[in-house]
């Protein structure tokens, strides 16, 4: 009889622990995002000094048509090859590399520093290094120097295309952004201790690394494997549609608070128009610790032939004068 009565009490107590155990699993703190005191020192100097990204990408780039007639106003850096600059470049420019870009700068005499590459994709990641080091005027010049003289224009004309259109991996407009989430900063590796020690070491190491950039097919091939940021407006999105499974963080600032939406165990992939803007918000990513890359050419690689606004025009390009050396 004893045993029988401590078999009914168990049986009634078995079902009131199972009841307390959800009920405090329901009353769970969520678990709190996860800071790093690096990344805060290096952020909270960037954003005191005006380097936020929002200051970066103000104001940052400039026409071939309103440099034009002016070059001498100019100290002008040219990041192609040594060959491709002999071959003939704008009056007055130096010859330099992506590394070697803020050495150069300091011989600019005062002049507002203007920097051309093929495309205007690898002077972003320059301009955003001088603008982080002293150099907060420096600008790119669009189009590069494929916007120059029209006997340049194959490096863009070549980048231009419609993989998106085919894609099962583009949503078509109205488009389907992902909800943006909180994550925890990214651990960032520096051996300096202060916040202005911490940025040059930081950007002397992006410079070192060189252009970051990864094509349409490629990120079309496999948008999951990539934390993909859609640098446009909304209403873009709306008209075009977008990468499936994109987010869109924009503003995207320190002081706003919209980089915790990063994720920092994923390559961060940002699009835009041109790969211009991107490249130097790419650039500016991977300086305050995330592992960032710049979709090339943007939304012309993906969607040429249904963009109606910040599309490439090979027909558009004034001949500008070239030197040879």
């Amino acid at each position: 009889m004893k045993k029988l009565l401590k078999f009914a009490i168990l049986l009634a107590i078995i079902p009131m622990l199972s009841i307390s155990s959800c009920k405090k699993d329901n009353t769970t703190e969520p678990v709190e995002r996860q800071t790093d005191p690096e990344f805060q020192t290096l952020t909270t100097y960037m954003a005191a000094n005006s380097m936020d990204l929002s200051a970066v990408v103000t104001d940052w780039i400039t026409s071939a048509s309103a440099v034009a007639g002016s070059e001498a106003n100019y100290y002008i850096i040219d990041l192609r090859s040594a060959d491709a600059y002999n071959a003939g470049h704008i009056t007055g420019a130096v010859n330099s590399t992506l590394a070697n870009v803020i050495t150069t700068a300091a011989n600019n005499g005062g002049k507002p520093i203007l920097v051309a590459c093929y495309t205007g994709q690898t002077a972003g990641h320059a301009v955003c290094a001088l603008r982080l080091s002293g150099y907060p005027t420096a600008k790119v010049l669009m189009w590069g120097m494929s916007g120059w003289n029209s006997s340049l224009s194959a490096s863009w004309t070549g980048g231009t295309g419609d993989v998106a259109l085919s894609s099962a991996n583009w949503t078509d407009a109205p488009g389907a952004i992902v909800d943006n989430v909180e994550f925890d900063d990214p651990d960032l590796t520096t051996t300096a201790t202060t916040g202005a020690t911490m940025l040059a070491e930081r950007v002397a190491a992006m410079l070192n690394t060189g252009f970051q950039g990864i094509t349409a097919t490629d990120v079309l091939a496999n948008p999951a494997g990539f934390f993909i940021n859609n640098y446009w407006a909304e209403a873009d999105v709306e008209t075009y549609g977008n990468i499936t499974g994109a987010h869109r963080i924009n503003p995207l600032t320190i002081a706003g608070g919209e980089y915790k939406y990063l994720d920092p165990e994923q390559t961060i992939v940002t699009y835009c128009w041109t790969g211009q803007t991107s490249s130097v918000i790419t650039a500016y990513l991977n300086v305050i610790g995330y592992t960032a890359s710049s979709l090339k050419f943007g939304a012309n690689s993906m969607i040429y032939s249904d963009l109606t606004a910040h599309k490439w025009d090979a027909t558009t390009v004034v001949d500008n004068t070239l030197v040879t050396k």
